[in-house]
């Protein structure tokens, strides 16, 4: 991934980014922000390691996180949406997941859930298993991805 190719497709279209991370703890926004002209482009980041941060940072409905759990496609879309609403970007990524060790039956180490919310578009969910790679690998891993959903999303937007 080219971060810095990232960003300029970002600054070419007008477009701020926002993220918002559980399981990757800031990792997306740190990558983001190691390149040199960044605050350009990218508006804020939240980390929302708990349930109780996702609610009220995030605006992530307590009835949500008890129907599906905080590692969900419909939390990590109300992660999106709550951080293009608490903020003044325009692109939004979010990442929820069980980077390990551990996980259930149901819920098991390496899934990671994303949400990717524009203005002006519906909000997308995706779950990605990547397996019990270890803590580290599915932390990069998942950090990569949402570069990626980033990259598509900006690549989506119209030129301002």
């Amino acid at each position: 991934m080219n971060i810095a190719n990232l960003l300029e497709h970002a600054k070419a279209r007008g477009i701020m980014i926002a993220t918002a991370e559980s399981c990757t703890g800031g990792m997306v926004a740190a990558a983001l922000t190691d390149i040199p002209g960044s605050s350009a482009v990218v508006e804020r980041g939240f980390v929302t390691y708990t349930n109780t941060a996702k609610q009220e940072m995030l605006g992530v409905a307590a009835a949500t996180l008890a129907a599906h759990g905080a590692v969900s496609e419909q939390v990590a879309g109300e992660m999106a949406d709550g951080a293009l609403r608490f903020s003044h970007a325009s692109l939004a990524v979010s990442v929820t997941g069980i980077a390990g060790p551990g996980g259930s039956e149901f819920k098991p180490e390496g899934r990671v859930c994303f949400g990717l919310a524009a203005q002006g578009r519906d909000t997308v969910t995706e779950t990605v298993e990547f397996g019990p790679l270890g803590r580290d690998r599915v932390r990069r891993a998942a950090r990569d991805h949402a570069l990626n959903l980033l990259l598509r999303g900006i690549q989506q937007s119209p030129t301002i």
